[in-house]
């Protein structure tokens, strides 16, 4: 049996206890909040996290992974004598980082440094538990025994029809980050508007505008169940609307039959773009390539 690697960066978000379970190597991000900086998952963490940001003046900030850290870590890779590396990271359109550790893989193969070590570099097109919960899902597969080519498609199918689904109850961050330009577009807050935004590939549409937190979260399980194939299983990355968060899962549950599939907090990587109040949903719907 081949001796296979798992490495992802740190805003997929999934929890401690699975990237020790499963020995996911993740590579954090840089965040800078005001005059701090520190690394994702070893400063302050989830919940902490986002009260931290909440009570902060400053946007914070992350900082690309590099092509010298993938660099770095590859030929530790190689050193340790892996035969295949499975990396899947942040959706390269609002990250350089993919892009980054494609190049690392190039200039290193170019180099003769990989030896007979086979790297899988995998763009997830998302955010956060969009690619936390299929990774999991990944290694789940790997540990019984499934070829890394298996693992990959799972990965491309999954990646090729994940939809995110974000409820705004505070647009502040998504704003001022500028990475969701449909949030910068919206000007309903002085009318209790809580736009439901389509965040996909990169590309973020508001789709629909709800007046309150309750009609809101009805509109988003109507959209989304309809958006998803039905009886497969959704994903939920936590915010600090944990009531909003527990009625969605109610109602969507009663709707849909499908199952809770992961739940954790969102991570500073994806909290420092979309804030700390909003509702994130994944769910799988049909192949857009």
């Amino acid at each position: 049996m081949a001796k296979y690697k798992i490495i992802s960066d740190s805003g997929c978000d999934i929890s401690k206890e699975n990237e020790a379970r499963y020995n996911i190597d993740l590579m954090p991000f840089e965040i800078t909040l005001g005059d701090n900086s520190f690394w994702e998952r070893q400063g302050a963490y989830g919940e902490e996290f986002l009260h931290l940001i909440n009570d902060s003046p400053e946007m914070p900030k992350t900082a690309q992974i590099t092509q010298f850290r993938f660099e770095e870590k590859f030929e530790e890779c190689v050193n340790e004598g892996y035969d295949e590396v499975l990396v899947v990271l942040i959706n390269g359109t609002g990250s350089q980082t993919f892009s980054n550790a494609v190049q690392a893989e190039k200039t290193m193969r170019e180099d003769g440094k990989l030896g007979k070590t086979k790297f899988y570099i995998i763009d997830s097109h998302t955010y956060s538990l969009g690619y936390g919960y299929p990774l999991i899902e990944a290694a789940k597969k790997l540990e019984n025994g499934q070829s890394m080519d298996m693992v990959v498609n799972y990965l491309e199918d999954w990646f090729a029809s994940v939809e995110l689904y974000i409820t705004g109850f505070n647009l502040r961050h998504m704003k001022k980050s500028g990475r969701i330009k449909a949030a910068a577009a919206f000007l309903g807050e002085l009318m209790n508007l809580k736009p439901l935004i389509a965040l996909n590939d990169g590309e973020s549409v508001v789709l629909k505008k709800s007046r309150g937190e309750k009609a809101a979260i009805a509109e988003a399980v109507n959209y989304i169940s309809g958006r998803a194939i039905p009886k497969t299983p959704f994903v939920l990355v936590k915010s600090l609307r944990t009531a909003e968060e527990e009625e969605f899962i109610k109602q969507y549950q009663k709707k849909t039959g499908a199952e809770l599939a992961m739940t954790e907090w969102v991570g500073c990587a994806v909290g420092s773009n979309i804030g700390t109040e909003f509702l994130g949903v994944f769910v799988k719907g049909q192949r857009r390539r």
